[in-house]
């Protein structure tokens, strides 16, 4: 349920750069003190399940030192 609730809160937010605090308080419902993997841990399952190469990823971006970022391509843009 938490991956739906994730991959959700990533399509309503895409093109933007979504902290880990964020998606931990918005998702998860932690505090802002929360220190936790538990979003990489998430962002690389949807990577495994939604992603052509896991390691080379497309959509689900890390964004270094600010969080990650969902980036759909429409097939126009090809």
């Amino acid at each position: 349920a938490l991956e739906f609730e994730l991959l959700r809160y990533l399509i309503e937010h895409r093109g933007g750069v979504i902290s880990r605090g964020e998606l931990l308080r918005e998702v998860w419902g932690y505090g802002e003190e929360a220190m936790t993997r538990t979003v990489d841990v998430h962002i690389g399952l949807l990577r495994q399940k939604l992603e052509a190469d896991p390691a080379n990823p497309e959509h689900f971006l890390t964004v270094r030192g600010h969080g990650y970022k969902f980036v759909a391509h429409n097939e126009d843009d090809n």
